[in-house]
């Protein structure tokens, strides 16, 4: 099967040295762009893409609020936001408006790629000591998040261990449990949480005090 992928940015060469990163792969393939976050959610609706690559910063529409307006569609993609600094507030601020993971401009090509089917596949953490630094870097104290209290001793060690960008199976292996049953646990995290995905989980457990974003 072969992913489709938008990509947003505002710069030219960006989308035309993502494109050709992307639809040199057999299984990827750029079935849109845009120049703008508003100018995202048409080509959105009309090509209904597994993934959007996302810039954060953008005239008329920026990615955050371009990112929380997709993942209100139904049956939204997943957003992968690109950016150009690591440590950008706007960044995190993407992450809990919806995104599913971010990306520096800088990444090599073939972490992109990987970085798009890791997206789309939905079942593992795309870089969980860089969100767990940007989750740290926020002053505010322990938030209160809805249906963290009632996880069950079983799915807060899930959500541990999925805060450590464990996949499903490397979850499993730990737990000495098969992987339907730690996805079992990861639906009903999801649930609970209100999570669209496992990175919206792992924010709310870092934001909640659920997991300290100070641990290493």
């Amino acid at each position: 099967m072969t992913l489709k992928v938008v990509i947003a940015d505002d710069e030219d060469l960006i989308r035309a040295g993502l494109r050709i990163i992307i639809d040199a792969e057999p299984d990827l393939s750029v079935v849109g762009e845009a120049a703008d976050g508003a100018a995202v959610m048409p080509v959105v609706r009309r090509e209904r893409p597994d993934v959007v690559l996302m810039d954060v910063r953008m005239p008329a529409l920026d990615g955050i609020q371009a990112t929380a307006r997709i993942v209100e569609l139904d049956d939204p993609p997943k957003v992968l936001v690109v950016t150009t600094f690591e440590n950008d507030d706007h960044v995190y601020d993407a992450l809990r408006a919806g995104a599913s993971g971010f990306l520096l401009k800088r990444t090599r090509p073939d972490d992109l790629v990987q970085a798009v089917r890791l997206v789309a596949a939905g079942d593992s953490l795309l870089f969980p000591a860089a969100i767990r630094a940007l989750a740290r870097r926020r002053p505010q104290g322990p938030a209160r998040v809805p249906g963290i209290d009632r996880l069950t001793g079983r799915e807060g060690d899930v959500l541990r261990l999925m805060t450590k960008g464990m996949s499903n199976h490397e979850i499993a292996a730990e737990l000495v449990v098969s992987q339907e049953t730690v996805k079992t646990h990861v639906g009903n995290v999801l649930a609970k949480l209100r999570a669209r995905d496992r990175t919206q989980a792992v924010i709310a457990a870092y934001e909640s005090g659920f997991v300290s974003a100070r641990g290493r």
